[in-house]
């Protein structure tokens, strides 16, 4: 499997591209970050963060696209920026039919680190050693988004067993006790 993930952000939007199957050692393909300049007008700037994704997807062919889940912060315009971002990545992978997975910041710690609170310095060390790099990946958006396609490759087994139990589940429907009155759907009712 390969994925792209993608740290959304308008200034610098890390991106990272792993291949690999959970269980096995696993092999960066390519990392770097999509920049843009604070005081260009956000047309500009969401076009240049389009521009460097779909420069990544062509470039790289991912299987899945893995973006950081937007979360409630204290900065309204960090948040938005970073929200416009995640859109942008979300959008581009779609028009492609390539799946996205949304991972929130302490899944994508725990799954690498072992602890939802890692800092950043210590999701760089686990991704070096994890990826088998000489040394992190600078600047952090983009070790962070080479630990979301980390994430993603290692949770993607589980959640696609959790979607088909859910789908096979719904497709069945309720499955309630029936009354002794109430036939059993394959057989009809005797008059």
């Amino acid at each position: 499997m390969r994925v792209l993930g993608v740290d959304p952000g308008l200034t610098r939007c890390g991106i990272g591209v792993v291949e690999g199957v959970a269980g096995r050692p696993l092999t960066m393909i390519g990392v770097g970050v999509v920049r843009t300049r604070a005081d260009d007008d956000l047309g500009h700037r969401l076009v240049a963060v389009e521009r460097g994704i779909e420069q990544w997807l062509d470039e790289h062919r991912p299987d899945h696209v893995a973006v950081e889940r937007v979360f409630s912060q204290h900065n309204v315009r960090t948040v938005m920026g970073t929200a416009q971002a995640s859109a942008v990545a979300i959008l581009c992978a779609s028009r492609r039919g390539i799946p996205v997975a949304l991972h929130t910041p302490s899944e994508v710690k725990a799954a690498v680190t072992g602890s939802g609170r890692a800092d950043k310095a210590q999701v760089g060390a686990m991704v070096t050693r994890l990826l088998r790099l000489s040394a992190p990946p600078k600047p952090a958006d983009a070790a962070d988004a080479l630990a979301l396609a980390v994430c993603h490759i290692w949770r993607a087994p589980a959640q696609n067993r959790l979607q088909q139990a859910v789908a096979l589940h719904t497709s069945r429907g309720p499955a309630g006790p029936r009354s002794p009155h109430t036939p059993h759907p394959s057989k009809g009712t005797t008059a």
